[in-house]
């Protein structure tokens, strides 16, 4: 059985080590921060005090039938606004001492410790971020990414969402059902899957979700409600089912992240769901620092991201999935 507290110098430098690269134990796959930080879920800003997203959010009321010379209403109508979003940091750093890099030269490296290192920060970093996906964007003194639960809220009546008060503004509501069985396990998940699907959609033609996240134990839940599919193309091989990367859901690709809480999914869509970043702040390595009273070196690296919707009602969760 291993050990993990024999501690990274022996595991970076015994020289009976298989492999000539860390084997990853920790990290999962991030899939929805894999989503939105690629394509055009992915924005990129050059700055500002806070993220401002435009909103057209009313009809023009001045728009009516009329007859001949009738009087045509000139009042000026608002329509536009615009939903504002705070900046969020994180920030990580990698320590490598003399010691170690020394340690780490020459015939006694198994491999480089500092590039390993620095790979780890990044992993370590998106593991951070991708959690706080899903957060309703109150912890660690509020510090943390407005996730999921704080834009695709389990109750959108209420809340402030980009300074605007759903209580009292509808159209910047999400939607959501509650997916709870009638009799036995996910009897309603499809069902309500539907329902969520068409209500964040936009018509029958365009601007349906792209894709729907939720936890593995409702991922399986969902596949299980599929026929059966077993697929044999010769007489020696079978497959008893889909990978799980070909599974979708009316075309919106449908895949769990660990760090989805327990009893919901998601749908969105890159446009209307986006992970907005400064410019140049993407996991960004600073200058590295030395300590006048430590042989050592430090490495940051630091992000400043937030998750922000242009159109919240495009948005929508299955809530209390049992």
């Amino acid at each position: 059985m291993p050990d993990p507290n024999v501690g990274q110098r022996v595991a970076a430098n015994w020289e009976a080590v298989v492999g000539n690269s860390p084997e990853d134990n920790i990290h999962d796959d991030y899939w929805v921060l894999n989503q939105l930080s690629k394509g055009e879920g992915f924005m990129g800003r050059s700055g500002g005090d806070f993220i401002a997203v435009p909103l057209e959010y009313a009809l023009n009321t001045t728009v009516a039938s009329y007859s001949d010379t009738d009087t045509i209403s000139t009042t000026r109508v608002d329509v536009f606004d615009r939903a504002e979003f705070q900046w969020k940091e994180y920030a990580g750093t990698a320590v490598l001492s003399d010691l170690e890099a020394d340690r780490n030269a020459g015939e006694g490296k198994v491999f480089p410790l500092l590039p390993s290192k620095l790979e780890s920060l990044k992993n370590s970093m998106r593991a951070s971020i991708n959690e706080d996906l899903f957060s309703d964007g109150t912890g660690n003194s509020s510090k943390v990414i407005g996730g999921f639960r704080y834009i695709i809220a389990t109750d959108p009546t209420t809340g402030t969402v980009g300074a605007i008060n759903r209580a009292n503004f509808s159209f910047w509501r999400s939607q959501q059902t509650s997916g709870a069985k009638t009799t036995s396990a996910y009897d309603n998940l499809r069902a309500t899957m539907r329902s969520i699907y068409n209500l964040c959609s936009n018509g029958v033609a365009n601007a349906h979700p792209a894709f729907a996240v939720t936890t593995r134990t409702v991922f399986e839940g969902f596949e299980g409600l599929l026929l059966a599919n077993e697929r044999f193309t010769s007489k020696e091989d079978g497959d008893g089912g889909f990978k799980n990367e070909v599974l979708k859901f009316k075309g919106a690709k449908i895949s769990y992240d660990n760090d989805c809480p327990s009893g919901l999914l998601y749908f969105a869509n890159p446009k209307f769901l986006k992970l907005a970043y400064k410019k140049g702040s993407w996991f960004k390595m600073l200058e590295s620092i030395r300590p006048a009273n430590q042989t050592l070196t430090v490495y940051p690296v630091r992000t400043m991201c937030n998750l922000v919707a242009p159109n919240s009602r495009r948005l929508g969760a299955v809530t209390a999935i049992t």
